[in-house]
């Protein structure tokens, strides 16, 4: 028998990834809201990564990432970075 997750995480976006996603082309941000309102409900897709000595989370999403934290006390996603993937981890 397979148990849904029935908690929902709510996502908080920040400014400088709020400011990346408004300059990636319209085609591809259409799919990155998308896949972070899907985090809201599994945070750890099948696409996910964590991330080595850190406490983030990416996602992959075609050339894109989107670098998150998750909080499990207060069941909050926070994405930090959304950039293409030659330049997402120097910015995070």
């Amino acid at each position: 028998m397979r148990v849904a997750n029935l908690m929902k995480y709510k996502i908080a976006i920040s400014k400088n990834a709020q400011k990346s996603l408004a300059k990636i082309p319209k085609v591809f941000q259409q799919k990155i809201i998308s896949s972070i309102k899907e985090l809201s409900f599994n945070p750890h897709p099948q696409n996910s990564k964590k991330l080595t000595n850190r406490l983030a989370w990416r996602i992959r999403i075609n050339n894109y990432r989107a670098i998150y934290e998750i909080d499990e006390e207060i069941l909050t996603i926070s994405i930090i970075v959304i950039s293409h993937r030659r330049n997402v981890y120097q910015k995070c």
